[in-house]
């Protein structure tokens, strides 16, 4: 396909308001990307000959970005980056004029993908660049994508830009969660949360979002909103995505067991992380030592995942059920607290001292898994009559 074609058919379907189909023509996945009649150092001139302002300026950049990746060996992606950035200000350009119109839509998400990847290999490449700062750039030119669509109120709801906000809000998460600058994930949060339409946005979109929402949620310690979150994640997502479903698994265990619901083995085994079954059983059990032994075998796969540090907050579960334990063999409402520090003591933690002992049980009725209070003047763990240890609950 000769450039004159190329252009004739990009202006086809541009005056169709055929926005899926542009898309097509600027995506760096697309076959054309293959075609080297494309491959265009300046074509500036024959394409503003052919195409309208500000599409000229998107398919310009487009195609010089095609040339600097297939005309060097190795791609050469710090150009190739820097034209897709010029790509998506030109995008930027055209959302702006087109007024209550948002078939454009698509090409918009196609640029913005493109410039993601591009950053993250050129990231790769340039290895002599502070690690995020190109991918920290993309960002900032997705936000002004971003708050085009966010800013585009007075349209009607079929014809809104706000509709293509979640799109950037998860190419955006993406990028903030790669170089751990969570804190930026609060706001888009809020917007898409707040928004009017965040059930009309595509399920695919969603299911994306809420991935990504119940991960940083986790990370706050707000457990109830990430399980709901990563809840939908895991149930909407189609079962032929065993991969996704997998990762999605990876971190609403961790969340769903600090609930105090314990996950089947079935299900773990199905989507291949077991790892979870040896902190399930060792916490069922109240055993300490198996916790211990468990968090230690699989000490990197929590790390790589990034769930170390929420998997160890479940060793309080653990001696929760430790303590029930001891509370059924005594049969009785005040405990003696060296009777904890014996089953502490048995259980793996041979060192563990009164002081320490008494730590661990006030946090335990802090956290509202004991219904109690510790008597200090008889060294002793008073509990309710009713429901003491309230259940963890087995799904």
């Amino acid at each position: 396909m000769y450039l004159h074609d190329y252009l004739n058919k990009i202006m086809r379907v541009w005056n169709a308001y055929e926005g899926q189909a542009v898309a097509r023509f600027l995506s760096l996945q697309d076959f054309h990307v293959n075609d080297p009649n494309l491959y265009k150092e300046n074509p500036d001139a024959a394409v503003s000959r052919q195409l309208p302002s500000p599409l000229d300026e998107i398919v310009s950049a487009h195609l010089k970005v095609v040339y600097h990746l297939m005309r060097s060996e190795p791609p050469n992606y710090t150009e190739a980056y820097r034209y897709q950035t010029s790509c998506i200000q030109a995008v930027v350009k055209l959302l702006q004029q087109m007024k209550e119109e948002n078939w454009i839509l698509p090409i918009m998400y196609v640029v913005s993908i493109d410039l993601r990847i591009l950053a993250a290999k050129c990231e790769q490449q340039t290895k002599s660049s502070k690690c995020g700062e190109i991918l920290e750039k993309a960002a900032e030119s997705l936000m002004s994508c971003f708050r085009v669509c966010a800013g585009d109120t007075r349209s009607s709801d079929e014809d809104t830009k706000r509709l293509g906000m979640l799109n950037l809000v998860n190419q955006l998460l993406k990028v903030y969660f790669r170089i751990n600058k969570l804190h930026l994930c609060k706001p888009l949060i809020r917007a898409i949360d707040s928004s009017n339409f965040k059930d009309s946005f595509s399920l695919a979109q969603r299911i994306t979002y809420k991935y990504f929402a119940g991960r940083k949620a986790m990370y706050d310690s707000d457990f109830k909103n990430a399980e709901e979150y990563l809840s939908f994640a895991f149930n909407n997502c189609p079962r032929r995505f065993t991969k996704n479903k997998r990762l999605i698994l990876i971190y609403l265990t961790p969340v769903k067991m600090l609930l105090g619901y314990m996950p089947r083995k079935e299900v773990l085994e199905r989507y291949n992380v077991l790892q979870f079954h040896d902190l399930a059983s060792a916490v069922k059990e109240g055993n300490v030592r198996r916790f211990d032994e468990a968090i230690r075998r699989h000490e990197m796969f929590f790390i790589n995942a990034g769930v170390y540090l929420i998997v160890e907050k479940m060793k309080i579960l653990t001696y929760r059920n430790l303590f029930k334990k001891v509370h059924q063999i005594l049969q009785t409402h005040q405990i003696d607290m060296n009777a904890f520090q014996t089953a502490l003591q048995f259980s793996g933690a041979e060192d563990v001292s009164m002081d320490e002992t008494h730590c661990i049980v006030a946090n335990l009725i802090y956290e509202g898994r004991i219904k109690g209070y510790i008597s200090y003047q008889h060294n002793k763990l008073v509990i309710s009559k009713q429901n003491a240890f309230p259940n963890v609950v087995v799904t």
